[in-house]
């Protein structure tokens, strides 16, 4: 997680990026030496999310994102990625993919969240995850299946390879096309990290236009 969100990197304020050539590299965003693959379309503008469940800054950026991908366009694909650092973060990334081969994870994303930061559940476990997924209208030996199956374990590996292709040292980030990462610290606030990372969608659309 990001030590310190400095809450006015810049002088940024939430108004103060009208337009994606106000962004100013390495103030604003950073960029990646090398892109990663996208996993959308060629048509699609993809936006990834690496967070990890146990974060409390993930958690209270939520609500801001949350908002914002229901203004997105159609030409725009948000990705999640569950961060894998060892320990509790493999264990909620094979969480996430486990609900997600169970085709729960939409409906219980935001549950994990809460229960974690509000109700102060680790779900850490096999037995405790199980018994969450059985809300969801699984069985409780349907999640374990699915939470030691050969292909969630595999999700979790490439969720490992694409967070080191991505360079991340701490969470949430934002990820724009493949090569515009966005932090709490870049942005100046988890609340701007929206705002920025619209505004480099539109130049990814005009750069696309060109």
């Amino acid at each position: 997680m990001w030590k310190a969100l400095t809450m006015a990197v810049a002088g940024l304020t939430l108004s103060a990026v009208a337009s994606a050539q106000e962004l100013v590299e390495g103030q604003h965003y950073e960029r990646l030496a090398t892109p990663v693959e996208t996993q959308v379309d060629d048509d699609q503008i993809e936006i990834t999310e690496a967070f990890w469940f146990g974060c409390p800054h993930c958690y209270r950026l939520q609500p801001e994102v949350t908002e914002w991908y229901e203004t997105l366009e159609d030409d725009v694909q948000v990705v999640h990625l569950p961060a894998t650092m060892g320990g509790d973060w493999n264990t909620h990334a094979t969480a996430f993919y486990a609900a997600k081969s169970l085709g729960i994870q939409e409906e219980l994303h935001a549950d994990f969240f809460h229960a974690i930061h509000e109700k102060d559940r680790s779900l850490t476990d096999t037995d405790a995850l199980a018994e969450f997924f059985a809300n969801y209208g699984v069985s409780e030996e349907e999640a374990r299946e699915a939470l030691t199956s050969f292909s969630v374990r595999s999700d979790v590996s490439r969720a490992n390879s694409r967070m080191r292709d991505m360079q991340l040292m701490g969470v949430p980030v934002l990820m724009v096309d493949g090569r515009y990462l966005v932090t709490p610290s870049s942005a100046g606030s988890l609340a701007n990290m929206p705002q920025i990372a619209d505004a480099l969608v539109e130049r990814v659309r005009e750069e696309r236009a060109e």
